[in-house]
This record gives C-alpha cells, structure tokens and sequence, in this order.
C-alpha cells in the first residue's frame, strides 16, 4: 500500500543515501595521489584525438527540462472527500488493477485530508492542465512553481470522463509549455515526463512510446498513449514530451500490482486534453455525441461465423429504443467498419469517434450485414452530461445524508443493468461514517427507489434518527445504515 511519507523526510533520506554512496563508491577515473587532495584541486583528465568517445544510451533531454521544466507546476490539494480505491491500493491484493490513478495520495479518515499532483502552464497568464482526478472534490489548491512562488488556484472546470481539469491562479508572464501534434506519435519514439511524484519536484523520468489509442475501463473516450516511462504517484497531471520538447500527453494512469511503476503508464492525449480544456476555459458544457448501442470486439471465430475476410470492426451487442441508433436502422449483429469514412479498426475505437461528433450531425457509418457492406445514416443523439463545468460547486443532495449524487448516464445505466439510481460523487457526514464510497450507485432509500436529487433530499428530510440505503457497489447489491442524530 502506499503510505504518505512528508516530502522533507523523503528528501533527506534520499540526500543523505546519495552522499553516503557517493563517498562509498571509487571513481578510477578520477581517482587522486594524497598530494593532489591536499592541494584541494584536481584537473580533469585530458581528451585527446585518439580518446575513444562513449557511446550514447540515448537522447539527452536536459535541454528539455532547462527550457520547459520551469512550465511544469507542483499542485497540493486539501479535500474532504473520503479516500476512493483509486487513491489508496487494495493491500491484500493479488491481481493487478487496470488502471490505477496515481495521484494524488491521500491520508485516511473523512477530514482534512492532504494530496499532491502534478500540472503544466498552457498560458503564461496563469492557465494550468492537469488531471480531473487529482483537483475533484478539492476545497482549496495550491500551485507551486518551481522558483517555489506559491498561489491558490482556482478550479476552472473539471470532466470525468476524459480526466482532464483547468486551473487558474492569478500571475503573467509566466513560463509555457510547446503543445505537440499527437498525429505524428509513433510506437518506439522517446518521450520524458516531468512531475512531482511522491512530492519530488520536478522529477524527470523517460521511455518509449509503448503503443497508442490504447482504451482503458470505464474511460472509452480517451484513446491513451501508452508509455514505459516511469511515473508513480504525485506525476498525476504532468506533461508528457516527445523529443522535440513538445507535450504530447498529460501522464493520467499506470497499471500496477503494487501500487507503483511497473513499465505501463497511460497519458491522455493533448488534443483530448487541449479540446477539453477549451471548452472548460470559456465556461461551456462539454457535448459528446451518443450512438445507442452496445459494441464489442470482433475475433476470429466471429469474423468467421458473420463471413467477414478477417477479424475487425466493431460487433453490434444491443441496439437502445428510440435512441440514434435504432432510429438510423442499426441492428444487432451488424459490424460497424467505418464511421464517417474513418476506419473503425477495433471496437474501442467506435465510442470515442462518436463522441467527438457534435450532437445533430447526420453521420454515415459502413456496416457488414448478412455478407454485403451497406451504408447506414444516423443523426447523432447527445450523451447526457456527467459532470458539472464547475467542480468547485459540490453534486446535488449532499445535504443531511453528507452525499453528492448525480444521475447515471445511460452507458452507466446499461453497465449495471439499472432504470435508475443515483451515482454517488462526493461523500461526508453520516454517509462517509456507514462507508458509503465514491462510485457508489443509491437505488433506494427507506424501501424507495430513487431516480433524482430532489426525491433523495426529499425523503431523507422525512427520515428521523436513521436511514437506509440501498446501495449497488461492484456487481453487488448491500443495505447501508446510516446514522442522521
């Protein structure tokens, strides 16, 4: 599990572990007579032509982080939100988890509790990216640059299902950062990533490019760039360069057994994270396009069972009534090749295509049906949104039960087979003491369903000294006893 160790103690452990391997050790190149030491001067050997010169491992990012590293921001966090799965690691674990947020690491109990985080400055009035996970929920954040100036930040707008969040504090002039075209990334490209993990400012870490358009659970909006650069907690919301000292990505996610680095990390792409940002900055909501249907990926004995030449696409599992979908004519069983003639190589790269387009727009998707490709039409619904632009004004309902709730989304609703419920979004008070936690669904409350805020409120104002929830939590239903006083 991971444990929050104060930074000043990590980081003289670590100096002291450095000076006393560095006095252990003995350089024969530098070695000197008792002479030379005495005279407290040593020349360094001399090169000459015949000198054989090293071989370079590898890229020398060092002008990199002098030019741009000052753009990268530490991001401290106090909340008073209660621990998630995805801050603190199952220590009894035996299986890794996928994915695994790395930021920020939080100590444990319902008040206060202290996270750091990483950013980076798009615009030198003060204009900060980082990861929605590690500002949701704050109630106060501090940016600190690295002249060790210190500001409050504002929480311009956060969006869950892309991770992203905006910051402002109020400074000009102040170091940017050069965004890169995640078009021309490729799969064996170096990359360096800088952040504060386990609160080191400024760490550089770097890797490859490991694959790209990776899609990962509960995020099918976001086509990750995988990387083998090491990032741990606290790198949550730095940069991603390429080599040429442009930001690709904002390093988001690792996969890990242990609660650390272990060779895959997973980065949002800029273009996501500049788009959202946008919109973010100027106060709109985000609008994401919605298909209706169900999709899953196309292996071989399916290609073979629908008669496709080979393995692809994306398979039709279910089709919503009187969504899009269906009002377009799209069935079960049709494979989706093409979307607006961009191919739709695996099924994962159907939902984050439909949701760049804007709602309204009449689309044309090539689908494989009984043997024969056909064109289909479809105007794009909208999926209903998930997240408020402002995350500093806490979810409806949180009130005398001590939660945030919203709605579920209707991918939400169909993932865990429910009409209605409430997803759970913030938590404290009585809630946080039964251990309700974030990602909790409320189906009920005393015995009745609930579909919306306003009933929630409603019936808990009816309800005396306790109250019972009925809650959906991994699969599984349970009754939740809360004490209201």
């Amino acid at each position: 599990m991971l444990k929050w160790i104060p930074t000043r103690g990590l980081a003289v452990a670590a100096l002291a572990a450095a000076l006393a391997a560095g006095i252990s050790q003995f350089d024969p190149v530098l070695s000197v007579t008792p002479d030379a030491r005495a005279a407290g001067w040593v020349d360094p050997p001399s090169a000459s032509a015949s000198t054989p010169t090293a071989p370079v491992a590898g890229p020398d990012f060092s002008g990199i982080v002098g030019r741009y590293g000052p753009a990268v921001v530490n991001v401290s966090v106090e909340s008073n939100v209660r621990p998630t799965a995805d801050d603190e690691p199952d220590q009894g674990a035996q299986t890794p988890e996928m994915p695994r947020r790395f930021g920020p690491p939080r100590q444990r109990g319902d008040r206060p509790m202290f996270g750091l985080g990483s950013g980076f400055i798009v615009d030198p009035d003060g204009v900060i990216l980082t990861n929605a996970h590690v500002v949701a929920g704050a109630s106060h954040v501090t940016v600190r640059l690295t002249d060790q100036r210190e500001f409050t930040a504002k929480v311009v707008g956060i969006d869950r299902p892309t991770d992203v969040a905006v910051l402002k504090i109020e400074a000009r002039n102040l170091p940017v950062v050069v965004i890169g075209d995640v078009r021309r990334v490729h799969v064996g490209e170096w990359v360096l990533a800088i952040g504060s993990p386990y609160g080191f400012d400024s760490t550089a870490t770097a890797g490859i490019v490991s694959a790209t358009a990776r899609s990962l659970p509960h995020q099918a909006y976001v086509p990750f760039i995988q990387t083998d650069a090491p990032v741990n907690p606290g790198n949550s919301g730095g940069p991603l360069f390429n080599a040429r000292g442009e930001v690709i990505g904002i390093n988001s996610q690792i996969y890990t057994d242990t609660g650390g680095f272990q060779g895959l990390s997973f980065a949002v792409p800029i273009d996501v994270a500049m788009k959202i940002g946008k919109q973010l900055l100027a106060g709109n909501e985000i609008r994401r396009g919605w298909l209706g249907a169900g999709v899953q990926d196309v292996t071989q004995p399916l290609a073979d069972a629908f008669g496709l030449p080979k393995p692809g696409g994306a398979l039709v599992t279910n089709v919503d009534k009187d969504g899009p979908a269906a009002k377009g004519g799209l069935q079960v069983g049709d494979v989706i090749l093409k979307i607006d003639g961009a191919p739709v190589s695996r099924f994962f790269d159907l939902p984050p295509k439909v949701a760049d387009i804007a709602p309204g727009t009449r689309s044309t998707m090539e689908v494989w049906r009984r043997g024969e490709t056909r064109q289909i039409a479809i105007v794009i619904g909208e999926l209903k949104s998930t997240e408020a632009v402002a995350s500093t004004t806490p979810a409806e309902g949180q009130g005398r039960l001590g939660l945030a709730v919203r709605p579920l989304s209707p991918l939400e609703a169909e993932s865990i087979a429910e009409s209605g419920g409430l997803l759970v979004e913030q938590v404290s008070g009585p809630a946080a003491r039964a251990g309700v936690r974030p990602g909790d669904v409320v189906l009920a409350i005393n015995g009745e369903p609930v579909t919306n805020a306003d009933k929630l409120r409603t019936l808990a104002a009816q309800s005396r000294h306790h109250a019972a929830l009925l809650i959906q939590r991994d699969g599984a239903r349970l009754f939740v006893p809360l004490n209201l006083g």
